[in-house]
């Protein structure tokens, strides 16, 4: 069964840092396109970061550069996200993606809340 589980989000006050973790199992992890979304009710759904497969290569969002940085470890399939420099705008929900040849797989989002 393919699967992903985050973790890692919680509360944390302006201009805090949190690391966001995401377990993946049940698919080729070391073929994915890892990616981490964020969502709200008032912006919907954007892309936060994303890593290629042999983790080669990385995109932002536009906010979350240089605050954002994703990593992948394909020995413990995970991937991970630190973020520095929280804002109020990064709350959101933080769901983590994995695309690949045969599959697209969602997790179940973990919450993130930055007080001012």
């Amino acid at each position: 069964q393919e699967q992903l589980v985050e973790s890692g989000g919680g509360l944390v006050h302006l201009g805090g840092s949190l690391t966001l973790s995401c377990v993946a199992s049940g698919f080729a992890f070391e073929n994915a396109l890892m990616s981490w979304y964020r969502q709200t009710p008032q912006k919907g759904r954007e892309l936060v970061a994303q890593i290629t497969a042999s983790g080669a290569s990385r995109k932002y969002g536009k906010s979350m550069e240089g605050r954002f940085t994703i990593s992948r470890d394909n020995d413990k399939n995970t991937v991970n996200l630190q973020m520095n420099n929280l804002t109020p705008e990064d709350t959101a929900e933080y769901l983590c993606n994995a695309w690949g040849l045969g599959f697209d797989v969602w997790g179940q989002g973990t919450q993130v809340t930055v007080s001012s």
